[in-house]
């Protein structure tokens, strides 16, 4: 029981580390320090697309990993900051974006943080990824609370879930955050 116990508690000490690695240490003030727009994984600000099964050809970052929109956005002006953006951290962007086969170069932007990052937009929807997705072709955060949604090459929301997100919940599965 004891070695159980320390595993969780260490895995507890490693996920809290990975999650302020990818932008959570941001601040919701416009005077904010540290952190930035996602600074791990996705500072490239690479967009492509992926298939995933159940939802078609969506955005993806440069490691793979699922792109969300965030509806209560202003334009291309981010709203998610503090709490919101440890979970959905920003696709950062380190100068002009880029994008892959299927990506419209036209439609690629940046907006600027309230900590000064750049973060990458696609036909003026700041982009994210989510906290929860672990690996390429994931998308558990779609259609979350009705305010999160993976985009198509054209730039529009996808309603569904992915054909794994869809088995995992009917086994009783499932997750995510609301603020």
């Amino acid at each position: 029981m004891k070695r159980t116990t320390y595993s969780f508690a260490l895995l507890a000490v490693v996920a809290g580390l990975v999650i302020a690695a990818c932008g959570g240490g941001g601040s919701s003030t416009s005077s904010g320090s540290g952190g930035g727009a996602g600074e791990a994984g996705n500072a490239g600000g690479t967009v492509d697309t992926a298939e995933i099964e159940g939802l078609g050809s969506v955005l993806v970052d440069s490691e793979g990993m699922t792109l969300y929109e965030y509806t209560p956005d202003k334009g291309t002006t981010s709203t998610c900051y503090g709490e919101c953006e440890s979970f959905w951290p920003p696709l950062a962007a380190k100068g002009k974006p880029s994008g892959g086969e299927g990506v419209m170069a036209s439609a690629l932007g940046t907006t600027k943080r309230k900590d000064g990052a750049m973060q990458v937009t696609y036909h003026g929807h700041p982009l994210y990824t989510f906290a929860e997705d672990s690996e390429p072709g994931e998308a558990n955060g779609n259609e979350f609370e009705g305010i999160w949604f993976v985009l198509n090459e054209a730039g529009e929301p996808v309603s569904g879930q992915p054909a794994a997100a869809t088995e995992s919940e009917e086994s009783g599965g499932g997750g995510g955050y609301g603020y």
